[in-house]
């Protein structure tokens, strides 16, 4: 019999998931090429060559022992330096090795951070709609999660911000560029979540952590900036993942960034340590730290991932659809027909469409589209969307 606490994970497994496999069976019913599926966030785009070849040169020309050994907990030191290195050219920072822990990807990073500094009891601040698994990541430590309700452009509201901190909580998690919107917050909305945080930090005598979860940093559209937040609140802890911007999902390698400013920084470090070894992840994989190493500046073709969004878009704002046109990532997030998400992506499936509903991400109301997809598969879905408009005509 499995562990009561998994029962309800178990029968709210993941709704994106789920609409994958759907989509891989529809797909053998009616054939690939008449089934649309924008369910997962798996990118399209194949890696930049450098990481294949870097691969090839650490396997050629690295030690053995070290390719394949044990390491640090925290991973190879000169992988994180060569991190550190990299952000310091490009944010103006002034990390070292010791900053930097590797992680199995940014799931695997928020995890091992929300292991460190959560107890039972604890609130997380986040802000709707969200990545769905931050709820199971923070109940996985006995935390509490705390909602911002979303404004109306999706950027957080600093009013609202406010009123959801309390004495219990222990961090903020903020994504952005966001999934599932597409919204990039600007210097200024940091700036303003950050000064909200310095006054509850003095409000209640305590450190509020703000922990900037960034696997799409590098997806961005029409010349935005990405603010780094490390620059405007010193608590601020740092995830990364490669797996969007060099498309390599399946490799989970990823890292925490802990400033020297951020509080109690060397217990937080050591305790970052031990809860990415006792979680099972030992060490982040071994190859693909040193190969990630050796294309830090390697950059995958955003300009494939803006080409599917103007098109979808634009198709879609044609047949009557409303959303706000993403600025980052590569998700659209679309009001549903009727107003019931869950009942349009249900709908949509008679058409063979594909769409993950707003209330796996807390957004009721809405549906995402994933455009990471093939850009003639987005050609051939019009037809089904269309169809999909005028059902609720």
């Amino acid at each position: 019999m499995i562990a009561k606490s998994m029962v309800d994970y178990v029968k709210g497994s993941s709704v994106i998931r789920a609409m994958f496999e759907e989509g891989k069976n529809m797909a053998k019913k009616y054939g690939a090429e008449n089934v649309y599926d924008f369910s997962l966030g798996n990118p399209s785009v194949e890696p930049p060559k450098q990481v294949k070849e870097a691969m090839i040169d650490v396997l050629q020309n690295e030690e053995p022992n070290l390719v394949h050994g044990y390491m640090n907990n925290s991973g190879y030191e000169d992988v994180r330096e060569a991190i550190a290195n990299s952000l310091n050219g490009r944010f103006g920072t002034v990390f070292g090795a010791g900053n930097i822990i590797m992680t199995v990807g940014a799931a695997g990073g928020l995890n091992v951070i929300l292991k460190t500094l959560l107890d039972p009891g604890d609130e997380v601040v986040v802000f709707a709609p969200f990545f769905g698994e931050y709820s199971n990541y923070v109940k996985n430590y006995g935390g509490v999660l705390k909602v911002v309700p979303p404004s109306d452009n999706f950027i957080p509201d600093p009013v609202e911000f406010g009123k959801t901190i309390s004495d219990k909580t222990k961090a903020v998690i903020i994504n952005n560029p966001n999934n599932p919107t597409g919204v990039v917050y600007s210097e200024e909305d940091i700036i303003r979540l950050a000064d909200v945080l310095r006054e509850k930090e003095k409000e209640y005598g305590k450190a509020i952590y703000l922990i900037a979860d960034e696997p799409y940093r590098e997806l961005v559209y029409d010349g935005l900036d990405v603010p780094y937040l490390t620059k405007y609140y010193d608590d601020t802890i740092v995830g990364y993942s490669y797996s969007k911007s060099l498309s390599l999902p399946g490799e989970r390698i990823g890292y925490l960034v802990i400033p020297n400013e951020a509080d109690d920084f060397e217990n937080v470090v050591q305790a970052a340590n031990v809860a990415n070894r006792i979680l099972g992840f030992v060490n982040a994989p071994s190859l693909i730290q040193r190969a990630v190493a050796k294309c830090l500046d390697a950059e995958v073709d955003v300009e494939a991932y803006n080409r599917n969004r103007e098109l979808l878009y634009n198709g879609l704002t044609e047949l009557g659809f409303e959303c706000i046109k993403p600025q980052g990532a590569f998700y659209m997030y679309v009001k549903a027909l009727g107003g019931d998400d869950k009942a349009f992506v249900s709908k949509a499936k008679e058409f063979n469409l594909l769409l993950v509903p707003g209330s796996t991400f807390f957004g009721p109301g809405y549906i995402r589209i994933a455009y990471c997809v093939d850009h003639d598969m987005i050609k051939r879905s019009m037809g089904a969307f269309k169809k999909l408009a005028e059902a609720y005509k």
